[in-house]
């Protein structure tokens, strides 16, 4: 994922008074700075300024960058505010500095970071009681638009910081109360199968969906079958023990060259010792368990798994429809148990728990389809290129989504258990290079009817 978050109302739909969009807006950016103030005060500030990967930036650029862009777009562009620190901009703009030559920039001392988002957010706070939300003029703030996209911006940098934490040395410093298993009534199948028809992909009415996901279009999409859950772990080890790392025949040719020059045996942070495989989790080193779904596998890895078990990975057309098209009403829901938000009944997300639950839990959240775990738990990698949807446009920059449209990056479709709610939903799209390992990615597989 990229480090901002933005996206238009192109359409409209009946909106909310003005106090529940004042209420809704509140509380995702409050529980949004919760988390970021966990992920931050957890560690020392050595840790805060320390890089532990030269993938990720120091935890204290994404601390000072999130009160940064809360000051461009609530401050300046909503309340019309002069600067507070106009000279740091720049040291926060993630295309001008990448992530790897972030730790020699000037950057804010920890106990200065906080202190600017402090200030930033008490500011925003006022400007959000006095913005006239309801029948708002400017796209920008029509129901609560700007408060919902700097809420996703946060949390989204709240997933980066924690994959951060999952990339750090050293002993645990994050704790979380393990997934609720419960027993299934009877064996799901291992796949299910979606009728050939169109359905309506993407949405021009959802008020905080970002510009990628807009607008909603009509998609033809052939029969097809998809697995009722990801692909677990246990699954990925038959296809290692099969030797599938050795065997060129599964891989694209630049997956067996990253697999080559990096001698790839296993998911990042596996290793086996004495017969049995381990991973490492957030400080943890214990068993890998064979019912979850597998994590951190670039889309090389998961592509070669799909080609090895005669299968392919579903586009992300037909991932969409199979969780979101209900053939009785013959209409696209917000998420595959509905129109109704997520509750901890549904799915696994918002950092409740550190880990992705059992393939086949929360039955409660399963789609029309009869296909289970589709938002949290693990992104999902998609066949499909990264490209705008018919009628794009950019909101409120292009930066979002544009300039990465295009084959470099494949989708991820449905977010993962270190999403929040506020910045996942059925319509919503992450997007990555397909040799990246670190973040939350795991996926499922398809095949032909």
């Amino acid at each position: 994922m990229t480090d901002h978050a933005p996206g238009p109302p192109h359409g409209r739909e009946p909106e909310p008074d003005a106090e529940v969009l004042r209420e809704r807006a509140l509380a995702a950016l409050v529980t949004a700075r919760a988390r970021t103030a966990l992920l931050t005060e957890s560690v020392e500030d050595h840790d805060l300024t320390a890089q532990h990967s030269p993938l990720m930036s120091p935890l204290v650029w994404d601390l000072a960058h999130i009160g940064n862009q809360e000051e461009l777009w609530l401050l300046r562009a909503v309340g019309g505010q002069e600067a507070i620190r106009p000279e740091i901009d720049g040291l926060y703009d993630a295309f001008e500095h990448s992530r790897a030559s972030r730790p020699s920039l000037p950057l804010l001392p920890p106990a200065e970071a906080r202190i600017y988002a402090a200030d930033v957010r008490g500011r925003a706070l006022d400007i959000l009681q006095g913005t006239p939300l309801h029948g708002a003029a400017r796209p920008l703030e029509r129901a609560g638009f700007v408060f919902g996209m700097i809420a996703q911006h946060e949390q989204q940098h709240d997933e980066t910081m924690l994959i951060t934490h999952q990339l750090r040395s050293g002993p645990a410093v994050l704790d979380a109360p393990e997934p609720h298993r419960p027993a299934e009534a009877a064996p799901l199948p291992s796949e299910v199968l979606v009728e050939e028809g169109p359905f309506t992909m993407g949405t021009s009415t959802e008020p905080w969906a970002l510009d990628n996901e807009r607008p909603a279009h009509r998609r033809e999409v052939d029969a097809f079958f998809i697995d009722t859950a990801p692909v677990t772990c246990g699954a990925y080890r038959r296809f290692i023990e099969d030797g599938g790392y050795g065997d060129e025949r599964w891989w694209a040719p630049e997956g067996w060259a990253m697999v080559r020059e990096h001698a790839l045996s296993a998911p990042l942070f596996w290793r086996e010792d004495a017969g049995q495989w381990l991973r490492r989790r957030f400080g943890v080193t214990e068993p890998v368990a064979a019912d979850e779904p597998v994590l951190h596998v670039s889309w090389y890895e998961a592509d070669a798994y799909a080609r090895w078990a005669g299968r392919r990975l579903p586009t992300e057309a037909e991932w969409e429809k199979a969780a979101r098209h209900d053939p009785a009403s013959g209409r696209s829901l917000r998420y595959p148990w509905g129109d109704g938000d997520p509750t901890p009944e549904h799915a696994n997300l918002g950092q409740r728990h550190l880990r992705p639950a059992r393939a086949g839990a929360y039955p409660a959240g399963r789609s029309p389809s009869g296909a289970g775990q589709l938002i949290g738990d693990v992104w999902e990698w998609t066949s499909s290129d990264f490209l705008p949807y018919p009628g794009f446009v950019a909101f409120p920059y292009r930066e979002y989504s544009e300039v990465f449209f295009g084959p470099a990056h494949k989708v991820l479709r449905g977010g993962s258990f270190a999403v929040d709610a506020v910045a996942c939903r059925g319509t919503f799209r992450n997007w990555d290079l397909p040799v990246r390992r670190q973040i939350f990615s795991g996926f499922r597989t398809a095949r032909d009817a």
